[in-house]
């Protein structure tokens, strides 16, 4: 899964020429994407690689407490809340204009080459609260990831889909991705984990997409990461169960994904 050197773009390197601490985190994280399709951040790392203090995402936290039921579960289960946003990230956006775009509302698509489970249909969603699309965690997130992935592609502009999600336990047990093993159809994801609480099981494991190596571990720290370059790496988690049974459990995740040329739509499928 090694792959070339690609310069930054001018986006990347300006960013870089003003956050001297980043400088350190990008280039080993650029490299580890580069090397093995893959990369986990601590908290620490990945605050410092998009320019934020190392509690500055905490209070976001509170958003992932009332999510709506995810109506689209095909497997009989209601163990899921979710909602959705979109956004347009401008690499090279002009002095004066705002780089990072919230699109409008839109639904979410997948094809089924890719969630043969959930794909082929048109799957509408709640949009992020407008305290939380407000955050300055939530934009420092997208535009610092952003830039990252496109010292590795480079891009004039980055389609991003947001996605918050709640895996909860009341009945007994929660699929964090009832499609398995699975890519996205995009170029790059970060899953982020918020939080876990009650909970045991939620295992990451990420795997070669033409090769017989994978690799497994559990985020556990708050608002560590797992990046993934989605051309390499086919990825999963598995079930959680309540550590209580008589008390309830949750995993909470923010999932970003980032594609070239455009939102997928399902004349792409």
């Amino acid at each position: 899964m090694n792959r070339p050197l690609t310069a930054p773009d001018e986006a990347v390197a300006g960013f870089l020429a003003g956050h001297d601490d980043a400088v350190g985190h990008h280039a080993d994280t650029a490299q580890r994407l580069r090397t093995a399709g893959y990369a986990v951040l601590a908290a620490a790392e990945l605050a410092a690689l998009c320019g934020l203090d190392a509690r500055a995402c905490d209070q976001a936290a509170a958003h992932w407490h009332a999510l709506p039921p995810d109506n689209y579960l095909k497997d009989g289960g209601h163990y899921r809340s979710r909602r959705h946003a979109s956004y347009i990230h401008k690499l090279h956006a002009a002095e004066g204009e705002n780089a990072l775009v919230l699109a409008p509302h839109r639904a979410h698509y997948q094809p089924t080459t890719y969630n043969a489970l959930h794909g082929g249909m048109l799957r509408w969603y709640a949009p992020f609260d407008a305290e939380l699309l407000a955050s300055p965690c939530l934009a420092a997130l997208l535009s610092g990831l952003g830039r990252l992935f496109a010292s590795l592609r480079p891009q004039r502009q980055w389609f991003v889909e947001a996605h918050q999600f709640r895996i909860d336990t009341h009945e007994g047990i929660g699929r964090p991705t009832p499609e398995g093993a699975h890519r996205d159809g995009v170029d790059f994801v970060a899953v982020i984990l918020v939080q876990r609480h009650g909970i045991r099981g939620g295992e990451t494991r990420v795997f070669q997409a033409d090769g017989p190596h994978g690799v497994r571990f559990t985020l556990e720290q708050p608002w560590s990461a797992l990046l993934m370059d989605d051309s390499c790496v086919i990825h999963e988690s598995t079930p959680i169960q309540p550590t209580d049974p008589t008390r309830p459990g949750w995993r909470d995740t923010l999932v970003l994904t980032w594609r070239a040329g455009g939102f997928l739509e399902p004349a792409q499928g």
